[in-house]
């Protein structure tokens, strides 16, 4: 195991070997073999913003009716420490999450929930997507290789953080979480398909909630449909619990590299981390350390390979990132994508470039 900590940001890399054996298996089979599955809160986006905690997809939804926003804070309330609890069973919890789901979306529809409530919430929100993500999914749009988002939250809110804080669509990324119906007067009416919770958000929920479409307006989506992403086996998977690991549950994948954002109750949390992720990023005090942080890790993870250089400029920054062999790492407190960048980068290209 490697722990490295340099101006505050730490990241863990429990088998430097198998790491680099797994991106040498993937770039042998080629980026069409790969798919990238990723949670959205605190992972895509930022835990921190501005020194507050960010807004959940979830928790920024205001429906313009106080009462019933009361209503969900008070589910809130009750369930949240009971999703924490570690002493309930699995079985047990699994049950009150879908009860803690059902209530909140039958208040959504009761309380008159909109569109246009959920395109004001999200412009009043306090979200953000972590630095380098717009080049990670550029860069896996070109190779096109599918990202699935999974989420617990709602589909709609995710696609119009997307249309607002990215400013543009990618043809290849897919929402599979709660989606919405609307009435022609863009007011809510029901939810397609089964119920998603933190639980049972893996890979069989592409086909509980029905099908996955886009509302981001590119109507050229890729090619693949459940059934070609699921015949993707190599696996690139990004998360900030360890529950997440779970995405992948219903594929039969060969080769997974795991990508784990540690966010929290980092001393409590870092060793169950490090032994559930390939990769661990934990604290990014700073926010600009990561070009030497990179190149100090990259030294640790060079195992029997020659990789050519590739140097990431990043925007408003005195620092670049050179080439990373990173399959699974763990984060925390914002680190930046930049490592994930260059991860993918490695992972599509083939072992002959």
């Amino acid at each position: 195991m490697e722990h490295v900590v340099f101006d505050g940001a730490e990241v863990m890399v429990g088998d430097p070997e198998l790491l680099q054996r797994k991106i040498s298996s993937i770039r042998l089979d080629g980026p069409s073999k790969l798919q990238v599955i990723a949670d959205f809160d605190a992972t895509l986006t930022k835990y921190w913003i501005d020194g507050q905690r960010g807004h959940s997809s979830h928790g920024l939804l205001q429906q313009g009716n106080p009462e019933y926003d009361l209503k969900r804070q008070k589910l809130y309330d009750h369930y949240h420490p009971l999703e924490i609890d570690p002493t309930i069973p699995l079985d047990e919890k699994a049950k009150l999450m879908e009860e803690w789901w059902e209530k909140t979306h039958g208040l959504l529809i009761e309380g008159g929930l909109t569109y246009g409530a959920i395109k004001s919430s999200v412009a009043k929100s306090r979200i953000a997507f972590r630095e380098g993500v717009t080049e990670l999914f550029e860069l896996l749009e070109r190779s096109n290789v599918p990202v699935l988002i999974f989420s617990a939250g709602l589909a709609d809110i995710i696609e119009e953080v997307l249309r607002q804080k990215l400013h543009r669509s990618f043809k290849n990324v897919k929402i599979v979480s709660n989606r919405m119906v609307f009435d022609q007067n863009g007011n809510l009416v029901s939810f397609k398909g089964k119920t998603i919770h933190v639980l049972n958000k893996n890979e069989h929920a592409i086909d509980m909630a029905g099908p996955v479409h886009d509302r981001l307006g590119d109507a050229n989506g890729l090619a693949d449909d459940t059934s070609s992403v699921k015949m993707r086996t190599n696996v690139l998977l990004l998360g900030d619990h360890i529950g997440d690991l779970g995405m992948s549950d219903g594929l039969n994948y060969d080769t997974r590299i795991s990508v784990g954002f540690l966010n929290d109750n980092i001393q409590s949390s870092s060793d169950s981390y490090r032994n559930a992720f390939d990769v661990v990023y934990m604290t990014d005090t700073s926010n600009r350390s990561s070009g030497k942080f990179v190149e100090k890790v990259e030294k640790l993870l060079y195992v029997e390979m020659t990789i050519s250089v590739t140097v990431y400029r990043i925007c408003h920054s005195q620092y670049s990132i050179a080439t990373l062999d990173f399959s699974e790492w763990v984060v925390q407190n914002d680190a930046p994508m930049w490592g994930v960048v260059k991860l993918a980068s490695q992972l599509c290209s083939t072992a002959a470039d």
